[in-house]
């Protein structure tokens, strides 16, 4: 073993050396219901929206954008309607 690869390498610790382990630890700890993850946060949109590119005249962007926030989903429900 060269110098090049001692240096690389990370010292061995000592497992009893480990630190307690915190409540902030568990939050954050990946659970799993057998061999299967439990996934967390918001479930997938039975319905969800799709990405597309419009191209719009600069006065009728500009008088969505007017009508404040929210502009999209008011053209997009007006779209709708259609």
């Amino acid at each position: 073993m060269n110098a090049n690869e001692n240096a690389s390498k990370k010292p061995w610790t000592d497992p009893d050396d480990a630190p307690e382990i915190t409540e902030e630890m568990l939050d954050g700890a990946a659970l799993y219901d057998g061999k299967k993850p439990v996934r967390r946060g918001r479930p997938p949109a039975r319905n969800p929206k799709k990405q597309v590119t419009i191209r719009l005249p600069a006065d009728v962007l500009e008088r969505w954008k007017a009508t404040g926030p929210g502009w999209q989903t008011r053209m997009a429900q007006r779209l709708s309607d259609i």
